[in-house]
């Protein structure tokens, strides 16, 4: 197996060319095509993200516990991410209250106890994947490459914000103030998620947190 310790040259170039074709394919993707969001979180996105990620791995030479599957840290993991998530559910609680004059209830969103349940495994899908791609690999690369975790933050976390915005441009078409407010929540859960996978070195922080974050989201739409 070859050692994980690439120079810095390859490892961020295998990130920036990772990025793009997922930038310009899924961006494209998602403003030309229009499939249920299921079907796309579900099966479409897996197979095009986990596909590139599984070639650049194997073109690496290394295997998923460079991404952070691993079961070091595992403890500190679910409590560091179940501590920072608290924050987003009571956020998303409190607005909703205020939302909805003072009462909460999931049938103001037309869910039933299966739908809840869908929605359940199809953010935690969807976050596997997210968080397999960008934090397990373009951040630990980027911070591999550059030698500084804050820098491959700031960094992944501006790509996690730029190839969300096709879909919240030209999707969700939102005015500029819910844009701008989507945009700052996305921003700081890319740095959060970072900062957390940064600490473990275990993927499953940046997953947990990512349900957690995905749940507010769903309750402010």
């Amino acid at each position: 197996m070859r050692d994980l310790d690439m120079s810095k040259t390859a490892s961020t170039q295998n990130v920036l060319v990772l990025y793009s074709l997922l930038l310009v394919v899924w961006g494209f993707y998602r403003v030309l095509f229009k499939l249920p969001e299921n079907i796309e979180e579900v099966v479409i996105k897996p197979v095009l993200w986990l596909g590139l990620l599984a070639y650049f791995l194997r073109k690496e030479g290394v295997g998923l516990r460079s991404v952070g599957f691993t079961s070091k840290n595992l403890f500190k993991s679910v409590y560091l991410s179940l501590g920072l998530g608290v924050l987003f559910v009571v956020v998303a609680y409190f607005s909703n209250l205020a939302k909805y004059e003072g009462r909460v209830s999931f049938s103001d969103f037309g869910f039933t106890g299966n739908a809840l349940v869908l929605t359940f495994l199809v953010s935690l899908i969807t976050a596997v994947v997210e968080e397999t791609v960008f934090r397990g690999y373009i951040f630990g690369r980027l911070a591999q490459g550059l030698k500084s975790d804050f820098s491959a933050n700031i960094l992944s976390s501006t790509f996690w914000v730029a190839i969300h915005l096709p879909v919240l441009v030209f999707v969700y078409k939102l005015s500029l103030i819910d844009l701008s407010l989507r945009v700052v929540l996305v921003a700081v859960f890319g740095v959060g998620s970072a900062f957390l996978f940064s600490r473990t070195r275990n993927i499953v922080s940046s997953i947990l947190l990512h349900v957690l974050w995905s749940w507010p989201i769903i309750l402010f739409r």
